[in-house]
């Protein structure tokens, strides 16, 4: 018995054993699709919901509203509705053992800091507001794209690409075609001292909502880092609901301080009675609109915290052709030929934006299939030569 099975281990030994082991076969070389997250859809569409904002704002002004302060609190003070989900969310997390869901410390200093700002930015936006007509502002505000790409450059370590520089020459001359000729875009019996102003002021507005934008992306890269597993994960939407809320209650501050100084407290009432909708429809129109613009910036914290301060600033780009229907339709404004060259002129710096972005992730996904090959071909030829 031992003689037989010590010969068939030799006529094994002579016959081809099988194929050495090989690696697990490579994925398909085809780059794969670059499809958002579920929590960046999700904030793209409460930009695009919040379009109603500027609308009922420049309602606001169109029927006898002329509180500076109060205009840009309701930009600002709708941070209060963010409590009620936000305990749950908090709750929830704690429940399922989830740690770190509080913002650091130094977050909350540099979020409180970076609200500062943005009231300041949408009060200079409601002075631009006043004077100019909703698709002229919208239009100027657009402009904040092209800022939001220079500060981007300057502070995020953002790389310009051929389609992005086109896109961001063509976001600043479009607006720039508003001033072209006498009176181009000026409502009828306005002054242009009045106008000009209001034009450098919704400019300046741009410049600072463009400075906001990617000095909240570097806050939360620099102190609101996770340690452990967490932190290759997209960071949870409580964190979005906070920064929006230490922002929103920092803004409100310095909003309500404005207001004392300037004794809009006491000239609501008097105010409302000689609205033009009336005294209901004048607290309706401030109520809505605080919650318009509380989606608005909900969303634009959600694509800066689960995207970029780009793509937030991108969104909000994309506004303007939604602005510019609404305020054709609900409060006919002209549509006059500068408007329509700017327009154009905006929708095409975002179209060369986006085939840029559509390019360049087609590039990096080609570049991550070609080093996964390269990586796949290697360990197969070691184990060739470790085959023996």
């Amino acid at each position: 018995m031992a003689t037989i099975t010590a010969s068939a281990m030799q006529e094994a030994a002579k016959t081809p054993s099988a194929s050495p082991p090989r690696a697990m076969a490579a994925p398909t070389a085809s780059p794969a699709r670059y499809r958002p997250s579920l929590l960046v859809i999700f904030s793209a569409c409460l930009v695009l919901i919040g379009a109603g904002g500027p609308l009922l704002l420049r309602v606001y002004f169109v029927h006898g509203g002329q509180r500076l302060w109060l205009s840009a609190l309701l930009q600002i003070s709708g941070w209060p509705l963010l409590l009620p989900p936000l305990c749950v969310s908090l709750f929830r997390g704690r429940r399922h053992g989830i740690a770190n869901l509080l913002l650091p410390l130094r977050l909350v200093g540099a979020a409180a800091m970076l609200g500062s700002l943005y009231a300041v930015s949408c009060f200079v936006y409601a002075m631009g507001s006043q004077a100019l007509p909703l698709s002229t502002s919208s239009l100027l505000l657009a402009t904040q794209l092209a800022f939001t790409a220079v500060f981007a450059f300057l502070f995020v370590g953002l790389r310009f690409t051929p389609f992005s520089a086109n896109a961001v020459m063509l976001l600043i001359i479009g607006p720039a075609v508003l001033g072209v000729g006498p009176g181009s875009g000026k409502p009828a019996g306005e002054p242009s001292k009045t106008y000009w102003t209001g034009f450098c002021e919704g400019i300046a507005a741009a410049a600072l909502a463009g400075l906001v934008l990617p000095l909240v992306e570097v806050a939360m890269e620099r102190y609101g880092r996770r340690t452990g597993p967490a932190a290759r994960t997209p960071p949870p939407y409580s964190t979005v609901m906070q920064m929006q809320a230490v922002m929103g209650a920092a803004g409100t501050m310095v909003c309500l301080l404005g207001m004392a100084i300037k004794s809009d407290f006491g000239a609501l009432r008097s105010e409302a009675a000689t609205f033009g909708l009336g005294e209901t429809n004048y607290y309706l129109v401030l109520v809505w609109d605080a919650v318009s613009w509380q989606l608005l910036n909900l969303g634009i914290m959600g694509l800066i915290t689960c995207a970029s301060s780009l793509l937030a600033g991108i969104m909000i780009a994309v506004l303007l052709p939604l602005s510019e229907i609404l305020a054709v339709l609900f409060l006919h404004e002209k549509f006059d030929g500068p408007k329509g060259i700017a327009l154009v002129l905006s929708l095409w710096g975002f179209a060369s934006y986006m085939y840029g972005e559509k390019v360049q992730q087609k590039k990096v996904e080609a570049q991550k299939s070609e080093l996964l090959q390269q990586q796949v071909a290697r360990k197969t030829g070691d184990l060739e030569l470790a085959a023996p």
